[in-house]
């Protein structure tokens, strides 16, 4: 039994699915799409350039979306492998959005729209500079909860991803993170500081979440056989109204990485397929279970190795 997953901001590169759209027609037709959904280049700035532009994170989110659903419609139109037997989709923050509408919940063109509003929300949430993410490496969950309850009074600071054992993203300003650093040098607790534009999947972001929940209201979404694992409850979800609640509360809220996965072993998945650029999932999928299949799709000879 197999889920299909979906990756989200961080996992981009210059030339991301490049070897697709030089090979297939389809991946073309739907980068000039985004072209003109969005009304400027975006094939270009995931092609070619530059990396500053790419990383900024109005063009990342559709760029990742745009990669990842051109992927999955080589997989199910040119290799005729029907992912739709999944179990299960899901996706990484953005890879959310991804995972709906390879799914069917949402069509491409309201979905890269949406992503493209959702960026610049986040991007301009909070002044640039005044916040931050660091990532927590080598700790659980349990123990960054504790740490941040008994410092309450001292700093402000979210957990905005659980990924796995060992690796936690917290969000905030860059004031209350810096105090934050200090406690976890004490405690010799290893982390880095992400370079992020902003402190998302925390309440920093509530500007960006009044411009999504009008965003989301209006755009129609569609009833799928599909079940989708919400990132804000880690459980399933296939309800369109629910669908459109967890979109907007996903902004401010922990992406429940871990607890997801876990989740979806439970109910008998022991195969997951991640679809678009890099292998951030596979590997945050081996340190949560060593024995799960994974298979990554980043080129074609990756199809081909696909047998579900």
């Amino acid at each position: 039994m197999f889920s299909v997953i979906f990756p989200g901001q961080g996992s981009q590169i210059v030339g991301m699915g490049k070897e697709f759209y030089d090979k297939f027609e389809l991946v073309k037709i739907l980068f000039k799409q985004a072209d003109e959904i969005l009304g400027y280049n975006l094939s270009k700035i995931i092609l070619n350039g530059p990396k500053e532009e790419l990383d900024l994170t109005s063009n990342t989110q559709p760029a990742i979306f745009l990669v990842s659903f051109s992927i999955f419609n080589v997989i199910k139109k040119e290799f005729n492998i029907d992912l739709n037997k999944a179990k299960y989709f899901a996706g990484h923050s953005v890879g959310e959005y991804s995972a709906l509408s390879s799914a069917g919940f949402l069509n491409f063109s309201d979905t890269i729209k949406l992503l493209k509003i959702r960026g610049d929300a986040m991007q301009n949430a909070i002044p640039k500079g005044e916040g931050g993410m660091i990532a927590i490496l080598g700790t659980k969950v349990s123990m960054i909860e504790k740490i941040l309850k008994e410092n309450e009074n001292n700093f402000t600071a979210q957990i905005a991803n659980d990924n796995c054992d060992g690796q936690i993203v917290l969000s905030g300003k860059n004031l209350d993170l810096n105090n934050l650093v200090t406690i976890l040098k004490s405690n010799n607790i290893k982390n880095i500081k992400l370079p992020v534009s902003g402190p998302f999947h925390s309440n920093l972001m509530s500007k960006a979440t009044d411009i999504m929940k009008k965003e989301i209201e209006i755009v129609e979404f569609h009833d799928s056989k599909n079940i989708l694992i919400s990132n804000v409850t880690a459980g399933e979800i296939s309800d369109v109204k629910e669908i459109k609640k967890l979109l907007v509360d996903q902004i401010e809220n922990r992406v429940r990485w871990r607890e997801s996965i876990l989740n979806m072993i439970d109910k008998g998945v022991d195969h997951f397929i991640e679809i678009g650029p890099g292998k951030v999932l596979s590997g945050l999928v081996k340190r949560i279970n060593k024995n799960i299949k994974i298979n990554t799709i980043n080129n074609e000879i990756d199809i081909k190795d696909l047998s579900i």
